[in-house]
């Protein structure tokens, strides 16, 4: 494909997208939500707070709002591990003032094979109202970790970090270890760093099937360079066959965008990440139509 056309396709999915908030209520949470799924689909798309870091909790809830979702997945910058349960009620009722919906917590280290340890931080996810934590444990501790998913109905999901994570570099290593387990038991695929293993990232998440929980998403301009994290859409991620492998597995989960790069003005570059992935789900949405005639 030659520049000219993939400049020229990105602009189209952007148009695509812009058109689509166009007429956002956005004085409404309902409105919200119901503009977020028209544009969306059945790809939920959501933000991991952790995009957001260098901003207050204030100032990454106007974020979010800025990029019309209504999904969040928080982290700890923004709901303090140290709060009192009064406190994590509160940051909670902050979140849902502003229209959004808190859809899990994380990534949350899990070091110690400890009822302690674990238990504090599922009290955590009770009182700040996450239905999920996204974890990143120590193998031995899974175990442990199911008896907690029982007790508390709160869903977990292994996040893979990978070719520098000891424990799980991709999908496949956490779903060994869980094998068996609670189906509330499962994976946060980090697309990014699953794809710097350098398996085939569509594999990876029909091969996890039913144990895909939450996914993070980003991209790279190489799929094997951490630091060639780019706006999504600029890189070499497939977003497009990403979705519909998605859309197959009817998957009912979030797809959160984790966009760490350009931290202290992230928001340029989540704009334009939204605008793409919007954009791809709208030409597969104007595709179907047309199969289906």
């Amino acid at each position: 494909m030659t520049l000219a056309l993939t400049v020229g396709r990105r602009r189209f999915l952007g148009a695509l997208a812009g058109g689509a908030f166009a007429l956002t209520p956005r004085g409404t949470v309902a409105g919200m939500r119901r503009s977020a799924a028209a544009a969306d689909g059945a790809v939920r798309l959501g933000v991991a707070s952790y995009s957001l870091r260098n901003l207050s909790r204030a100032d990454a809830i106007a974020a979010i709002q800025a990029l019309a979702s209504p999904w969040v997945n928080i982290k700890s910058f923004h709901q303090p591990y140290e709060g009192m349960p009064a406190e994590l009620a509160e940051g909670r009722r902050a979140f849902e003032r502003a229209g959004l919906q808190i859809v899990g917590g994380g990534t949350i280290t899990l070091a110690k094979d400890e009822d302690d340890d674990i238990r504090t931080y599922f009290e955590y996810a009770k009182h700040s109202g996450m239905p999920l934590i996204v974890i990143a444990p120590i193998p031995e501790a899974m175990p442990r970790i199911e008896r907690f998913v029982k007790r508390y109905d709160i869903q977990v999901a292994i996040h893979n970090h990978g070719p520098e994570d000891g424990f799980f570099p991709g999908p496949r290593d956490a779903l060994e270890v869980i094998e068996g387990m609670d189906p509330r038991v499962g994976l946060c695929v980090d697309l990014g760093h699953t794809a710097r293993t350098g398996v085939d990232v569509v594999e990876a998440l029909a091969e996890a099937g039913d144990r895909v929980l939450d996914i993070h998403l980003k991209d790279l301009r190489d799929l094997a360079v951490k630091e060639s994290q780019c706006i999504v859409g600029q890189g070499a991620m497939p977003i497009s066959a990403i979705f519909r492998q998605l859309e197959r597995m009817a998957y009912g989960g979030h797809v959160n965008l984790e966009y760490e790069i350009d931290a202290d003005d992230p928001l340029p570059g989540m704009k334009e990440s939204f605008a793409y992935m919007r954009g791809v789900l709208a030409g597969m949405k104007v595709e179907a139509s047309i199969a289906d005639r």
